[in-house]
């Protein structure tokens, strides 16, 4: 007997060229990207990285992260490795800019003066007038203890950080408890 075809089912030599279904690999990339990027970008950002510049490393990020979960090469902590290879690759961009045109180090001034529009205009100038006294005071700071502010304030463990900048776990809790401080004193 023929078999009757549905006019709506798709004949097999089309269902065969349909692209192939991803890989559990890749819908678990594709899941961290979207988890991971705006934050990674972030971070990226205020380490005063192009924004052109952060988002090609971003996509390396994920590609090699793509690349070493085929291999089955990580660990159990993606987005700690996520974020060390984000400062990883961050360190290699300053180093090829200082070298290329001799930037100083500091966190992004265009994030400086962002103020609530429906707030009352005395408010969003008291507003912007904090933020940029803490924003001075988080540029201060000692490199170290900026990274270790920048990747709390990511969301990233104690643990995370003192492994993606090769710390120990006391001095992690240290840079962050000093940063805390200068940042209390300044806003009060």
């Amino acid at each position: 007997m023929k078999a009757i075809r549905m006019p709506w089912a798709a004949p097999a030599a089309v269902e065969s060229q349909r692209a192939p279904r991803q890989s559990p690999v890749e819908d678990e990339v594709v899941a961290l990207y979207d988890q991971l990027r705006v934050p990674v970008m972030r971070y990226l950002l205020a380490n005063r990285v192009p924004a052109a510049d952060a988002e090609e490393i971003v996509q390396e990020i994920f590609l090699l992260l793509f690349r070493n979960l085929q291999k089955e090469k990580l660990g159990v902590n993606t987005a700690g490795w996520v974020f060390g290879a984000a400062h990883n690759f961050w360190l290699k961009h300053r180093e090829k800019t200082r070298r290329e045109a001799g930037l100083v180090d500091g966190w992004d001034a265009g994030s400086e003066g962002v103020a609530d529009p429906t707030a009352r205009a005395d408010s969003m100038l008291l507003s912007a007038e904090r933020q940029q006294t803490l924003m001075a005071v988080v540029r201060a700071l000692p490199e170290p203890q900026q990274q270790c502010l920048q990747l709390r304030a990511e969301g990233l463990r104690y643990r995370e950080i003192a492994k993606i900048l090769g710390m120990s776990l006391g001095s992690v809790a240290n840079a962050l408890q000093s940063a805390l401080a200068r940042l209390a004193r300044a806003d009060r």
